[in-house]
């Protein structure tokens, strides 16, 4: 009797994991990825345009710290932001119905107090 009530609540646990994890997924697609990667590249590009050895120069002076702020400020965050409509229409359905899931309400009477 023992070993069904221990067999049955480690079911239960393990049912209770498995439920709290499916709402886990990573945010990142590949979306996500190609834009951040542009805006290293033109992060990088910024860069190389700078080591030019001219201090009076166009593209040190002016063009590669445009890029260069237009790559940390925009891109690269806008790449971090972005969330593509079309991930896991699925995956979006079942979080709705964990959280509609009514929750279980602990009982206080059988609490014992000193």
């Amino acid at each position: 009797m023992a070993k069904t009530k221990q067999q049955n609540i480690q079911s239960l646990k393990s049912k209770k994991h498995r439920k709290d994890q499916s709402h886990l997924h990573f945010a990142m697609t590949s979306k996500n990825y190609l834009i951040m990667g542009l805006g290293i590249a033109l992060i990088v590009l910024g860069y190389f345009f700078m080591s030019e050895n001219s201090v009076d120069g166009f593209l040190p002076t002016t063009v590669a710290p445009v890029l260069l702020i237009i790559g940390y400020c925009v891109i690269v965050p806008v790449g971090i932001l972005y969330k593509d409509k079309n991930v896991n229409t699925a995956e979006a359905e079942e979080i709705k119905e964990i959280k509609s899931e009514p929750k279980t309400k602990i009982s206080t009477s059988n609490i014992q107090t000193k």
